[in-house]
């Protein structure tokens, strides 16, 4: 049979039923403060968050390239001012100036070019996939294959100074050592799945990154390998060397998902096809030389070193062999990292596109820059020391000033209050040096992307301290900050706005009726074993140990010993409160034919209550539960909500035993008797002639089943006998019949 819920107000919120809309007492306080806190802003540009969380004026980020390519897998100086590109699904090589002018320098009939090197004489070299080959392009564009081995991708190419080539490949992975005439031979094959990145040391030697294993492997001229770094993941993605011989390798192992659109490749089939993502707008964020205030803080360590399984890192190895740990994140993809002349480390990421920043000396990572891509896939000097660095998903290349800019803005991720709110003050924190200002302001909708239908963003907020927040209630609130500055920046350190979300009403979900008589010991007794539920109502809710005590969400408590109390019916529920209110219970009951529903107990705290029957007829009864929010919530803003259970039986009183005639027949005597109940159905009926042995006796229609059934008993030797009879319930009658 279906449960009924129903929902109504008490006469005690009669007042609250007046009031069209109904906001719970206790605010909500929406704060922004921390990194991961910043990094979900719906628009970050030109601002900067360091890993203290702090919100400043970032480094000017230019859009230097933005085509309809999917994916830039590499970017490499041509030395002649502009940027080559290798993409995909193209399989396209373009050449990029810094202006923002392009063209295709090569055109591959294979679907991806992974690995892109100049050559002597302005001629390039590129790599394709997934028919591996090696062309030469020629300055005029004219372009011929070099090298075209067995294998089905070229990872990797670095080329020697005399004009050498050397080529890692995969999924039989090898390093060919190729002529600029074209003459190749294996130098080297690595015990490993994939050669993934290649770098020459100073001394010459050559140094080679694996997959599956994600090795570092010195190789000399004379293809003798040295395993310089066994690294417990699974790729070496990319490799660089410092001006003082550091090499960085760059390492990771992540999921499926994430390393699609990566060129990572895989022992079993090549990378996924990397699917395009529609942009309409790219926003960086640095701090890379942006002056900050002399009385801010410093970074704290990164939240990316938290507890997890590492998605990536990156190695430094000295030119004596030593390596230690630079960077690792279990957030973030490493795809590659870029030495800077500072000796700091500039490391792209995937797949939100971040780029982190790690000083000389220091373990700790600073946020230098965000595009709205998916991965960061590759970094490139510019003249006049800025970097330009290429993503995918979309494919753009970006340049990254040295210059701080004047003004930024970030928008703030939607809140959803959950229904519609009121919204109470906005009040930040930060620092704001003579010359410098920010300038907070919000805009709320109903839907729950910002749109047209939303409200215009408010007029910028005056008191820091605390500004009532001016856009109309609504579901959804959005808060945008807006610095300015000039050479110096200013710091916004936290953001929070309060709120009071509509009340909403509890929900009892269920009642337990346990059996007649079963009742349970409290858990944690204290003195004398008290049952649970018979007290229930004397607490006010806060003192320590209580069960349910400072409940917003009400279940069934734990129970100690059970045990049974004829007489006594215990009932337990579960309710909730999608505001995390707290609830008060009242439990009312109602006699089957009523109309009127009757207060049982009121004011508890705990969803269990146990009943003393015996005050009340038997007969058959419901009860229902009320719960309130009234602890949470203001007079005449509190809601309730209520359930009733299924219908149970009280039986109190003993069946009667009438006694009916007695025949005698020789040394025999049949008795006869009749066995009623007012209320349950007859159950079982004994018989003795000690009052110690029993023996069960089945009535004359042969089924117990009824309210009134007749039994006859024989007797031998003897005139009567002691009847005991018990109805569903456990009452219990005693009779002596016979003569």
């Amino acid at each position: 049979m279906p449960i009924r819920m129903t929902f109504r107000l008490s006469l005690a919120m009669a007042v609250g039923a007046l009031v069209p809309t109904v906001f719970a007492a206790t605010p909500t306080f929406w704060q922004v403060s921390t990194l991961a806190e910043f990094l979900k802003g719906d628009t970050i540009e030109h601002v900067a968050v360091d890993s203290d969380g702090r919100l400043m004026l970032g480094p000017r980020n230019d859009v230097v390239y933005a085509g309809t390519t999917p994916a830039i897998w590499t970017l490499v100086d041509d030395g002649q001012g502009a940027f080559l590109a290798g993409t995909g699904n193209d399989g396209q090589v373009l050449r990029i100036t810094l202006d923002g002018q392009a063209a295709v320098a090569f055109d591959a009939s294979e679907a991806q070019v992974h690995a892109v090197a100049a050559g002597p004489g302005q001629a390039f070299l590129a790599g394709t996939a997934p028919d591996g080959k090696l062309y030469r392009v020629a300055p005029d564009g004219a372009s011929s294959v070099l090298h075209d081995p067995q294998d089905k991708y070229i990872w990797a190419v670095v080329v020697a100074p005399d004009g050498t080539a050397y080529v890692g490949t995969g999924e039989k992975a090898a390093v060919y050592r190729v002529s600029p005439a074209g003459q190749a031979a294996v130098l080297y094959r690595p015990k490993a799945a994939n050669v993934t990145a290649l770098a020459l040391d100073p001394q010459g030697n050559l140094l080679v990154g694996t997959e599956s294993p994600g090795q570092v492997v010195r190789v000399d001229s004379q293809g003798r390998p040295f395993v310089l770094l066994d690294s417990p993941f699974r790729e070496i993605h990319s490799l660089r060397i410092d001006a003082r011989g550091h090499v960085y390798a760059v390492a990771l192992d992540g999921a499926e998902d994430e390393a699609k659109a990566a060129p990572a490749p895989a022992s079993k089939a090549p990378p996924a096809t990397p699917v395009p993502v529609v942009s309409t707008q790219i926003t960086v964020t640095s701090v890379a030389g942006v002056g900050v205030d002399a009385g801010v803080a410093t970074p704290s360590p990164s939240a990316d070193q938290a507890g997890g399984k590492p998605k990536g890192a990156v190695y430094r190895i000295a030119p004596d062999g030593l390596w230690d740990t630079v960077w690792q994140s279990n957030d973030d993809l490493p795809y590659d990292a870029f030495p800077q002349g500072d000796g700091s480390l500039l490391i792209g990421t995937g797949a939100k596109g971040k780029i982190f920043q790690v000083m000389e000396g220091s373990a700790r990572a600073t946020l230098v820059a965000r595009a709205s891509a998916q991965q960061v896939t590759r970094f490139a000097r510019v003249a006049g020391g800025d970097v330009c660095y290429a993503v995918s998903n979309p494919g753009k290349v970006f340049r990254l000033s040295s210059s701080v800019a004047a003004r930024g803005e970030y928008q703030s991720d939607v809140r959803d209050a959950g229904t519609v709110a009121t919204w109470g003050a906005v009040r930040w924190h930060g620092r704001t040096p003579p010359g410098t200002a920010i300038e907070i302001s919000t805009r709320s909708g109903n839907t729950k992307r910002p749109d047209d239908n939303w409200s215009d963003w408010s007029v910028a907020y005056a008191d820091a301290a605390g500004s009532q927040i001016a856009s109309p209630k609504a579901r959804y609130l959005q808060w945008r900050a807006v610095l300015t500055g000039k050479g110096v920046t200013p710091v916004l350190t936290s953001v929070t706005a309060a709120y009071l979300p509509r009340n909403a009403r509890p929900t009892v979900e269920a009642i337990t009726v346990h059996p007649p008589g079963t009742v349970f010991y409290k858990p944690y007794p204290t003195g004398e074993q008290d049952l649970a539920g018979f007290d229930s109502g004397t607490s006010d809710g806060y003192q320590p140990g209580r069960l349910g005590a400072a409940a917003s969400s009400s279940t069934p408590p734990a129970l100690g010993r059970r045990t049974y109390e004829k007489g006594l019916q215990a009932f337990a529920w579960k309710a909730t409160d999608e505001g995390d209110d707290r609830l008060l219970f009242d439990v009312f009951y109602r006699h089957e034919g009523d109309a009127t529903w009757r207060p049982l107990r009121r004011g508890l705290w705990d969803p269990l209550f146990t009943w003393d029957t015996t005050s009340v007829p038997d007969g058959t009864y419901t009860i229902k539960v009320v719960a309130s929010d009234a602890p949470s919530n203001a007079p005449g803003a509190a809601l309730v909500g209520e359930l009733e259970s299924v219908a149970f039986e009280i039986d109190n009183t003993s069946p009667i035993i009438e006694r009916g005639a007695a025949t005698p027949s020789g040394d025999r005597t049949v008795v006869r008797f009749v066995v009623r109940d007012g209320h349950s159905a007859v159950q079982r009926v004994e018989y003795s002639l000690d009052a110690n042995r029993w023996r069960l006796v089945y009535p004359v229609d042969g089924i117990a089943d009824s309210r009134e059934e007749a039994f006859e008993v024989v007797l031998e030797g003897v005139a009567s006998a002691i009847v005991r009879a018990s109805d569903s319930l456990g009452n219990i009658a005693t009779e002596v019949v016979g003569r």
